[in-house]
């Protein structure tokens, strides 16, 4: 089974939002958690879907799926304290509706809504020859290391620099296993999967992903978020992706 993994338990206190955390402001007259859930929901590859989310949002969650006629959603799990353990709980919930030594789970950010089909199927055919699937593209700039005095450590050879996004893949068993080391080591400082399963000295493959899949932190990535929205809406209605 494949199953989407979509974490939500951020409060977006970068995005300066007053009164709702970031996954559920609107865009187009929709959440944008739900606009990443249909991505997954839409694609015949996915089997199933566990969301982890802000706890005192579950119940809103639960309507806006049966709101938007979301079918896959299998779980809704409350999401902790930090990233790694919302993430953490979404997989134990994944574990509970699949088959630990045997599922694919596709990681990913609740608030990361421009991936598409070739994204996921790529990502599911990269875990079943390699194992694992971190979705990147090429660096455009150059990426400067700093040291914690904001001095300059070291300067990436940008042909050789990627930015790893989502989704980040897995066989559900190597990265629990990997959570579960971290929980028993007290390590709660993991930002992401692929550093989690680095750390612990798992060889990790690349797969490419679009330019805008961003993540939508701050407000300015909200507004580029809209814009890219729009630009794919007016090519349906013009006809330009013809």
């Amino acid at each position: 089974m494949n199953t989407a993994v979509i974490f939500a338990g951020g409060v977006g206190k970068r995005m300066h939002s007053k009164d709702i955390p970031k996954q559920f402001l609107k865009m187009h007259d929709k959440p944008i958690i739900i606009h990443t859930i249909e991505l997954f929901e839409n694609n015949p590859e996915i089997d199933a879907i566990v969301i982890s989310c802000v706890r005192d949002y579950m119940g809103y969650m639960n309507e806006l799926v049966t709101k938007f006629n979301i079918k896959k959603v299998q779980s809704i799990v409350p999401g902790g304290a930090t990233g790694q353990e919302s993430i953490y709980n979404g997989l134990k919930a994944a574990e509970k509706i699949g088959n630990r030594e045997k599922d694919i789970v596709l990681i990913h950010d609740g608030v990361r809504p421009l991936i598409n089909e070739k994204t996921i199927h790529d990502n599911i055919e990269s875990v079943k020859q390699h194992g694992s699937a971190i979705t990147s593209v090429k660096a455009k700039e150059t990426i400067i290391v700093v040291d914690d005095n904001e001095a300059i450590a070291s300067v990436n050879d940008r042909p050789h620099s990627r930015l790893a996004r989502a989704p980040q893949s897995f066989y559900l068993d190597d990265i629990l296993t990997a959570h579960e080391k971290a929980i028993k080591e007290q390590r709660k400082d993991f930002i992401d999967s692929c550093s989690m399963m680095t750390f612990y000295g798992k060889k990790l493959f690349l797969v490419d992903g679009p330019q805008e899949n961003i993540k939508i932190t701050t407000p300015d990535d909200f507004y580029t978020m809209r814009a890219l929205l729009d630009a794919k809406e007016n090519a349906q209605i013009y006809g330009l992706n013809e």
